[in-house]
């Protein structure tokens, strides 16, 4: 056995895995709406659309006419966008490239286990601040506050947040950056908003936290609300340009660039979302509404104690 063999992998393994490489029967845990199938969109778009198609290298930035959709949707310059395949890639990429070995990166629990995972395969120290069922999931600014400091140079927040859906608010997010401002001023704040078109029904959609400030980066992608995580198509936000052309040399070196046919897709589809979301987020009404008449009938087995702002507990528990 050589040295090499001895070692251990740099990621952690986490049960994640277990929904890719395993397809249950029933999976009452999927975090993805109804899957789009490719002869839907193929019906949205037409297929004389993709015809002409090159299949050729895309850019290291990506497809421009998607960037310049998914701008209109941040907020924000279409040259702030940078393609990635899945927020996965977006995830390790700010990991290998703004942090290095030894950094701290705050981060609010549970959440995606890549975001945990990339920082730790880097050699990032991974700092969890805890949001509870009892508190309603909400954020405790402070107590994150309290785990900032001068390594700190990341802080990653989800809102929605995963796997609550609970929103944070704009004074919360406001809250993190003066705080941010004080005790880790190196720091940047990752906003995934992976969630953010997940509505129940016709809800509106809050706008993106990407323009309030130049130290946030959000990350978005098409596998969540709009049912299509096999193109794997994300993207990140960045206003820093010396950053955001550091994360684009990072992916042409690992990736070279994203697939041409997933990233037209992906802009079809957000042209698209208007047909696209509806159905899906009738989906997610219709099934809060049957579990909230499940927990209801449930309530002898599993209600023990009072919890403050679960919108799916009934005040009298």
């Amino acid at each position: 056995m050589t040295g090499h063999e001895s070692l251990g992998g740099r990621f952690p393994v986490n049960d994640i895995i277990n929904l890719l490489d395993n397809f249950p029967t029933h999976n009452l845990a999927e975090s993805t709406s109804q899957d789009l199938a490719l002869g839907e969109i193929l019906d949205l778009v037409g297929i004389e659309h993709l015809r002409e198609l090159r299949l050729g290298y895309a850019t290291a930035a990506g497809n421009p006419e998607l960037r310049d959709r998914i701008s209109i949707l941040s907020g924000v310059p279409a040259d702030n966008v940078l393609t990635t395949q899945g927020v996965a890639l977006a995830l390790f990429l700010l990991a290998f490239e703004h942090c290095r070995p030894g950094d701290e990166a705050v981060i609010a629990t549970p959440c995606f286990p890549p975001t945990h995972d990339a920082l730790i395969g880097t050699g990032v120290h991974v700092i969890p601040v805890a949001v509870g069922f009892d508190d309603g999931y909400r954020l405790d600014v402070g107590r994150l506050a309290a785990k900032l400091s001068s390594r700190t140079t990341l802080v990653c927040l989800a809102s929605p947040q995963n796997p609550s859906g609970v929103r944070i608010r704009a004074t919360e997010v406001e809250a993190v950056l003066e705080a941010m401002s004080r005790h880790a001023p190196r720091a940047l704040l990752l906003m995934d908003e992976i969630y953010r078109d997940a509505t129940y029904g016709p809800a509106l959609v809050p706008p993106s936290f990407a323009p309030l400030d130049p130290r946030i980066i959000t990350t978005g992608s098409i596998s969540k609300a709009h049912g299509a995580p096999g193109l794997r198509v994300g993207w990140m936000t960045v206003s820093d340009p010396d950053l955001r052309t550091r994360l684009t040399v990072a992916k042409m070196n690992i990736v070279l660039s994203s697939s041409v046919l997933d990233e037209a897709l992906a802009e079809r589809i957000l042209a698209h979302r208007e047909e696209v979301l509806p159905p899906r987020r009738a989906n997610l009404d219709q099934a809060l509404v049957i579990l909230s008449d499940w927990y209801a009938g449930q309530q002898h087995r599993l209600c023990r104690r009072r919890v403050k702002t679960d919108p799916l507990v009934p005040s009298e528990c």
